[in-house]
């Protein structure tokens, strides 16, 4: 009997991890040591940062660029470059843009200007965030972000952009269509080439991948950092309502600076009390989900040794690249009525909340920050009927216009 090779199990797909919070609370450090303890496990790891401050090459003392480099045995290290890969993917149709604008009387500089969109070139660092983690070269990815504003724009981007962009040049689509054949322009404005559409078509693709990656928990989590303290626990639960409103997972709390007994006492009953409160708060809030505290350090890490050492007494019980807690995402459910859209929103009250319906779209406010949820095809006549917020839940009832003239 012939000899078969059984066949190889299949990789498990790369693990993201995605460590934020407000600046200055050690996140950068935090995903320092974390890389570096998973690294020191066995893992293949690659850390990264989408924060401009750059200050993930000084934790390793080496400078980073566009391009892995090895930083330790089974570590790299990569600072991502929006503006690279915007000039990679974007500049077919940032050229059109710019000759739109001109012949609106502006000059190039300003024009380039105009169609340079906030936050542009950070969407294009997570179109390159997707490649790594999707290649194979790596069992997990800590991403570094910018602190917890910039961090929920830069995740809303992919979302928003695909949005925007199908209704922007959704409609020059089927105008080439029927004018390219006989002319370029029409009304002294230039026709979009294929080459426009071709990028759109790509980056739409490339955005709908960045947003599975982003939104599916058993690839990619959340891990927000928090001090013990009232400002930044307050914006602490703001980012976990935001984050959860987009479908993104936090999965895990890591508190660091915590001072023991003998170190909060030395600041005095008050300081200690303070210190105390809000950390019964943090595990009040957080209380499904691990929280993971660390000392408050006696020097600054410096080194690979210094960051393990940090790692493993951050993760001495947990597994870094593991899923750390099971937290609900958006769901829709049938009802005798119709169907119910469920969106997570931990920690929102009904003040914070506002939503209202614009076409197949929902547009839900928390606290001033909004999301597009679209209804999918099966839902995009039925009507809102009610809402209610529910143990941090946004419930939405839809029924068809017949059953609600019924």
């Amino acid at each position: 009997m012939p000899l078969t090779a059984s066949p190889r199990p299949a990789s498990p797909p790369t693990r993201v991890v995605l460590v934020t919070g407000k600046g200055g609370v050690g996140k950068t450090t935090l995903a320092g040591a974390t890389a570096v303890h998973a690294a020191r496990s066995g893992r293949r790891v690659l850390v990264t940062s989408t924060d401009p401050a750059h200050s993930l090459g000084d934790l390793f003392a080496t400078p980073l660029g566009d391009t892995p480099v090895r930083v330790a045995e089974r570590l790299d290290a990569l600072q991502l470059d929006g503006r690279a890969r915007l000039e990679e993917h974007w500049h077919e149709v940032r050229d059109y843009l710019v000759a739109l604008l001109a012949r609106g009387g502006l000059g190039d500089l300003q024009a380039r200007e105009l169609v340079m969109l906030p936050g542009l070139d950070e969407l294009f660092a997570l179109l390159d965030l997707q490649v790594r983690a999707s290649s194979g070269e790596h069992d997990l990815v800590v991403v570094d972000c910018a602190p917890t504003a910039e961090t929920l724009r830069l995740l809303a981007l992919p979302e928003a952009l695909g949005f925007y962009v199908e209704r922007l040049l959704g409609p020059g689509r089927r105008l080439a269509r029927l004018v390219r054949p006989v002319t370029t322009q029409v009304a002294g404005v230039p026709v979009p080439d294929d080459g426009v559409f071709a990028t759109v078509d790509r980056v739409q693709r490339r955005l709908a991948e960045v947003r599975e990656l982003l939104a599916d928990p058993a690839r990619t989590s959340v891990r927000l950092v928090l001090t013990p303290e009232r400002l930044v626990v307050a914006e602490g639960l703001r980012t976990a309502t935001t984050l959860a409103l987009f479908g993104h997972a936090v999965d895990a709390v890591l508190v660091n600076r915590v001072l023991d007994d003998d170190g909060a006492a030395s600041l005095g009953p008050a300081w200690r009390a303070r210190q105390h409160e809000h950390l019964a708060t943090i595990d009040e809030a957080f209380g499904d989900r691990p929280r993971l505290r660390l000392p408050l350090w006696p020097d600054e890490p410096v080194g690979l040794d210094a960051l393990a050492t940090m790692g493993d007494r951050l993760w001495a019980d947990h597994d870094p690249a593991a899923v750390l807690a099971d937290t609900p995402g958006p769901r829709v459910d049938a009802t005798d009525a119709g169907h119910r859209l469920i969106l997570p929103v931990p920690f929102a009250t009904r003040d914070d909340l506002s939503l209202h319906r614009r076409g197949q779209d929902l547009h839900v406010t928390v606290g001033g920050v909004k999301r597009v949820v679209g209804l999918p095809d099966g839902l995009a006549g039925h009507e809102v009927t009610g809402a209610r917020l529910r143990d941090g839940l946004l419930e939405v009832d839809l029924a068809a216009p017949a059953e609600v003239a019924s």
